[in-house]
């Protein structure tokens, strides 16, 4: 049985012009363990859909679906304490942006904490021993002094391993990393990679990695899923969409990658036309 199991995902926003679907008929399972990889373009949905499993979209979004569940428990039945209570403790995200996350009024580490606080038993001592631990998991030089740093006195690599510790703080079963690597140079990328992975062997933890970088789907992934448009275009095993994509956009994907390019634009895909072939 997948950890998290979606059938049907559909994401629509009010606006002026009526109903957008940034979402539509969108199927993923996620296992226990394993690493999926999302795939495609800006606007594709891929952040959307993930934060429709976190309840985290706007009240302008109308989420629907015929299974939402994580773990056998239907999301979108549950109340919003009993989604505060799940987010954060058994399923957790890693923001796009983690400047922009980072509330800029707290210490890191009261921000750290306040995870622990709101979602364990421990004592105030044992919340800021945890934070330090954690700081030092992710590798931050002088953890404890770094407790008492705002986000505005930390490198943005740094703010991305404060975010990986609130994130990781109640070890979550399923996380969810969007994009967690962008704006960093190529080495801090491969150092947040790699921590990523090893928590995520460490602890048997699913994954979604939101990304654009095929080369991180090609190091990381189990599993790959691509979307345009808000649907899904193709669902492989890392080794058979590189060697055997079937969908032309993937196709297109794949030829933009540097090493493939050869100038030219990426083809439009004819959604319709492709989805009506099953």
């Amino acid at each position: 049985m997948p950890l998290l199991e979606i059938r049907n995902l559909t994401v629509a926003f009010d606006t002026a012009r009526g109903p957008f679907l940034a979402v539509e008929g969108l199927d993923v399972s996620v296992h226990e363990g394993e690493v999926l990889a999302v795939v495609g373009e800006s606007g594709s949905g891929k952040s959307v859909a993930m934060l429709a499993v976190m309840g985290l979209l706007p009240d302008s979004a109308t989420v629907t679906a015929d299974v939402l569940q994580f773990d056998g428990r239907d999301l979108l039945r549950m109340t919003p304490r009993e989604r505060r209570a799940l987010s954060g403790r058994d399923m957790a995200m890693i923001f796009q942006e983690p400047v922009a996350s980072l509330n800029p009024c707290f210490t890191v580490g009261f921000q750290i904490t306040e995870t622990l606080r709101r979602h364990t038993a421990l004592s105030a001592r044992e919340c800021t021993a945890r934070a330090i631990e954690l700081l030092t998991l992710v590798g931050l030089p002088d953890p404890a002094g770094r407790m008492r740093s705002y986000p505005h006195q930390m490198s943005g690599g740094q703010c991305q391993r404060v975010m990986i510790a609130i994130a990781m703080a109640c070890n979550p079963r399923l996380l969810i990393a969007d994009e967690p690597t962008t704006a960093l140079d190529v080495t801090i990328q491969k150092q947040i990679l790699d921590l990523l992975l090893d928590l995520q062997a460490k602890h048997r933890m699913a994954m979604v990695l939101i990304t654009h970088d095929m080369g991180v789907v090609a190091e990381t992934a189990d599993r790959v899923i691509v979307q345009y448009k808000g649907h899904k275009m193709e669902d492989a095993d890392v080794l058979s969409l590189f060697e055997s994509p079937q969908n032309p956009y993937t196709r297109a994907l794949l030829s933009a990658l540097p090493e493939n390019a050869t100038g030219g634009r990426l083809p439009s895909v004819d959604v319709a036309a492709w989805m009506a072939r099953g």
